[in-house]
């Protein structure tokens, strides 16, 4: 059974699911998610590493200029694809005394989600890094449980850069890699098992 495969709700909030090889559905074959909600409702997440040719300056021009290279707008998931939803890592960690800015919400530290209806000027001068999504990953109530103990994903912390990597399509080698135990062995399978 996978780490997390037992985690109660709220506890895989701010986690990445790393897919495992065995997991093969094409929209989450070799994926990357950051998981933004989870509750005995279900879980909705990014998929962190599938970017599209669509720069954001074409979907959404006001916020462009803020945006993290690739300036393009990643596939989040196969649900709302006409939807867009976007994070944020803020400058510094909100402090009780320094509460969250307008439009933005947080899901872990200084990571967070971004009301893209709010005018830009109000966030952008306070963030760090910032990235769009069309539509998002999302399992009902106990769904994602039964694919952690099915073994479909790896259950990983996560760090800062990761929803910001310059890199997105070597993150999945690249968050397995860091890992301290055996599962940092699958960074070095072949992009085709079949031909090893």
């Amino acid at each position: 059974m996978s780490e997390g495969a037992g985690a109660g709700a709220g506890q895989l909030a701010g986690r990445l699911l790393v897919a495992a090889p065995a997991l093969v559905d094409p929209s989450f074959a070799g994926s990357v998610v950051l998981v933004l909600d989870h509750d005995g409702g279900g879980a909705l997440g990014v998929v962190l590493n599938r970017p599209t040719d669509v720069p954001v300056a074409d979907a959404l021009p006001s916020w462009a200029g803020h945006m993290s290279d690739p300036s393009v707008v990643f596939r989040g998931g196969p649900v709302a694809l006409d939807s867009a939803l976007a994070l944020a890592l803020l400058a510094t960690v909100p402090a009780a005394e320094d509460p969250e800015p307008l439009g933005w919400r947080q899901v872990v530290g200084a990571l967070g989600l971004v009301d893209l209806d709010a005018p830009p000027e109000i966030l952008a001068s306070r963030t760090a890094a910032m990235r769009v999504f069309a539509g998002y990953a999302g399992w009902g109530s106990g769904q994602l449980e039964g694919e952690l103990a099915a073994d479909a994903w790896l259950v990983v912390d996560s760090l800062p850069g990761d929803a910001f990597s310059t890199s997105p399509e070597g993150l999945w080698r690249a968050v397995l890699r860091r890992q301290t135990d055996r599962r940092a062995l699958l960074s070095t399978m072949p992009e085709d098992p079949s031909r090893n």
